[in-house]
């Protein structure tokens, strides 16, 4: 069994930054991806961006391209999303997942997730 614990969310400004946190517990898998997906109101849930634990690869959708990084603190267990220069249409719930998956590239369907945690909301206002 494996739990997904999200934190760093909140309410700001537009041009301001956040950092979000996920937290993998219980059955790690040995390849990881790990995958932030968000979902604004009235919206599909969308891919925004993920990476490969064992490869350190990460890759983003072009809307957050140069302004979001993720990282990796496998001491904690913990991936981060840090958003800078964030913008109203950032506003939404944001999800992690995980899967356990060989490739050094990550998914960006939902349905390859396995594990999500319960979302934090994520508001920016203009």
């Amino acid at each position: 069994q494996v739990q997904l614990v999200e934190s760093g969310g909140g309410l700001v400004q537009a041009g301001e930054s956040l950092r979000l946190s996920c937290t993998v517990s219980g059955r790690l898998f040995k390849y990881l991806h790990v995958a932030w997906f968000r979902q604004a109101p009235g919206k599909d849930r969308e891919f925004v961006g993920g990476i490969s634990w064992s490869a350190g690869i990460a890759d983003y959708t072009d809307s957050v391209k140069g302004r979001f990084t993720i990282s990796r603190d496998n001491a904690k267990d913990t991936t981060y999303l840090q958003m800078n220069s964030l913008k109203p249409e950032d506003t939404a719930v944001y999800y992690c997942a995980v899967v356990n998956d060989q490739s050094t590239s990550v998914s960006i369907y939902r349905a390859h997730y396995d594990y999500w945690g319960q979302g934090t909301q994520v508001t920016v206002s203009s």
